[in-house]
């Protein structure tokens, strides 16, 4: 038996170069001297870790801040951790003991970081030039289910949108009595989307090229009128 090895130079195609741009671009944000120092939340007052709550949602947000302040463009915050739930369920899924859950525990911790966070960004002079988005993926079921509890229900519910240019003050949009249909200006996740990006100053129209060169629109939805 023979063995053949004819060696050729490694080439790079653009996907795999694209995802090296990218990672690189991920570490060079994280290893960022002023980034890296936005994790020390002890930096911050007792007077301020405390305004947001001692748990992992209050410190998220306020690491959001933190990451904001020092130039991060985008953060993402996932308010849904084991210490803002009681034990026996899991995160916001409140199939069970839904009400009881909400009132005593859930929202107020919620409210309590959220607040938080937006007088912080007021504080600081950031409010205008940064958009907050509280959303979900999906609402639930307007009717209860037998563990005084409600499921997953994707057709409707509400998303709320604070300063980077949205108008404060505002309700856009009406669900019928029971908030299982949307009633007035229904819209989708196309024109959440949209409105996003018009706020962040990028066109929604704008295409993309995909890894086999095709053209790719960034979103299908409509900016909703809202500055």
């Amino acid at each position: 038996m023979r063995l053949l090895a004819l060696e050729r130079p490694f080439e790079r195609s653009p996907a795999v170069k694209s995802f090296g741009f990218h990672r690189e671009l991920a570490a060079d944000l994280l290893l960022n001297p002023t980034v890296h120092g936005a994790f020390d939340l002890y930096r911050e007052s007792r007077q301020t870790r405390d305004s947001y709550g001692d748990h992992i949602c209050g410190t998220s947000m306020l690491l959001s801040r933190r990451l904001i302040e020092a130039g991060v463009p985008i953060v993402t915050v996932v308010c849904a951790a084991n210490d803002l739930t009681i034990a026996g369920y899991d995160h916001w899924d409140t199939h069970g003991d839904n009400f009881n859950r909400l009132k005593n525990i859930m929202l107020p911790t919620f409210d309590r970081a959220a607040g938080a966070l937006l007088d912080d960004l007021v504080d600081r002079g950031l409010l205008d030039e940064t958009l907050v988005v509280f959303l979900t993926e999906f609402g639930r079921t307007p009717k209860i289910n037998a563990n005084a509890g409600r499921d997953h229900f994707p057709d409707c519910f509400s998303v709320a949108l604070a300063a980077g240019g949205i108008r404060a003050g505002q309700v856009y949009g009406s669900s019928d009595r029971s908030a299982a249909t949307p009633q007035d200006l229904p819209c989708g996740p196309g024109d959440l989307h949209a409105t996003i990006f018009h706020a962040l100053g990028i066109p929604p129209d704008t295409e993309l090229i995909d890894q086999l060169g095709r053209p790719q629109r960034l979103c299908d939805g409509e900016p909703l009128p809202l500055s």
